[in-house]
């Protein structure tokens, strides 16, 4: 594939095309993650869902007949679990991502997600911001997640690997991996900090609303292989909503945001919380970077709707996966969850 980033339509063209040759796979992963991005965005799902129900039902006889047997399924066991939670509730039961605002936050209600195995259910902070890259953990060198990769090339200087978000929550939501082979750690260089910084920059020519989120080792960061989170916004999370005292206006946000306009200066403040051993979450947006210092995940009870606060949430965007709660949670409980979080 061509460099997919020329502008906004063709990126989501090809977005949407690359699914599609997946789904034509007929295994379960790829059916996992076309059926989750599809769930992501109305249009696609209605134009894939008569593929996706075949398919789905395909799996299903396939797996009862091997399990009738005794015949090994060959298919990852985290895929395994997912699909059996869609067996129990039913394909005709899926139900699409809803988004609502209830000033000044968003809310999404993402039942896929739900879905999603928990890697870092377990987590165990060392007191360190560090952590070296191991090979047999989880990480983007598998070899069955070459079939997740959306496009692969050098762009401004370094080798990127863009991967499909396999449960997605935010418009054409990637996992961008520079430099893959180097096995880099989730970990912040300032090297990184300002391809990224310059990456969201140049793309705002063509990509207009793309931005990048990253999540520190103690943030939530649930893979320990360098990457950063890509996603289109035209709108803004709503910490970068102009009321806010962070962004000049005069609303104090529930926790505490840096900004920057300057990709040095924001290094020194990202190099300061290393030294102080303190996670944090980043928002990168044109020319524009919010940093957020936050407890350490686990330091704070995640309510049952949610399964950890991330750079999204931090942002202002809560992620739901009970429906109930969608409806009900108010505003004021969003701001004393995000209060509890700040340092």
């Amino acid at each position: 594939m061509n460099n997919p980033f020329t502008s906004l339509s063709y990126f989501r063209e090809q977005f949407n095309q690359g699914l599609c040759e997946l789904l034509d796979q007929q295994q379960l992963g790829t059916f996992i993650l076309c059926l989750a991005n599809a769930s992501n965005n109305p249009e696609l799902f209605n134009q894939l869902k008569s593929q996706l129900k075949s398919q789905f039902e395909f799996l299903l006889k396939q797996y009862k007949l091997d399990l009738i047997n005794g015949n090994q399924i060959n298919a990852v066991e985290e895929d395994l679990l997912v699909f059996l939670k869609l067996v129990a509730m039913g394909f005709e039961n899926i139900n699409i991502t809803q988004l609502k605002e209830e000033s000044p936050w968003l809310y999404q209600f993402n039942q896929l997600r739900s879905f999603r195995p928990r890697r870092m259910s377990s987590f165990n902070h060392n007191g360190e911001m560090f952590t070296p890259f191991v090979e047999n953990q989880f990480n983007f060198n598998k070899p069955f997640m070459a079939k997740e990769c959306f496009w692969r090339g050098e762009y401004q200087g370094k080798q990127l690997d863009l991967f499909y978000n396999k449960y997605p929550f935010a418009d054409l939501h990637g996992l961008i991996v520079p430099q893959r082979e180097d096995c880099l750690p989730q970990f912040l260089f300032q090297e990184m900090h300002e391809y990224i910084w310059g990456l969201s920059s140049g793309l705002s020519a063509t990509l207009p609303g793309a931005g990048f989120g990253y999540n520190s080792y103690g943030a939530y960061a649930s893979v320990n292989h360098l990457h950063f989170q890509m996603f289109v916004d035209d709108k803004g999370l709503p910490v970068s909503h102009s009321h806010w005292q962070h962004n000049g206006g005069n609303d104090p946000y529930p926790l505490q945001v840096i900004k920057s306009t300057d990709r040095l200066k924001s290094w020194q403040v990202i190099n300061e919380l290393h030294v102080k051993k303190q996670p944090f979450n980043l928002l990168y947006l044109p020319d524009a970077l919010y940093i957020m210092p936050r407890k350490l995940q686990g330091d704070i009870e995640t309510p049952n709707w949610s399964s950890g606060f991330t750079w999204y949430e931090l942002s202002g965007a809560m992620l739901l996966f009970n429906q109930q709660d969608y409806i009900n949670l108010s505003s004021n409980n969003v701001f004393n969850l995000l209060e509890k979080l700040s340092v």
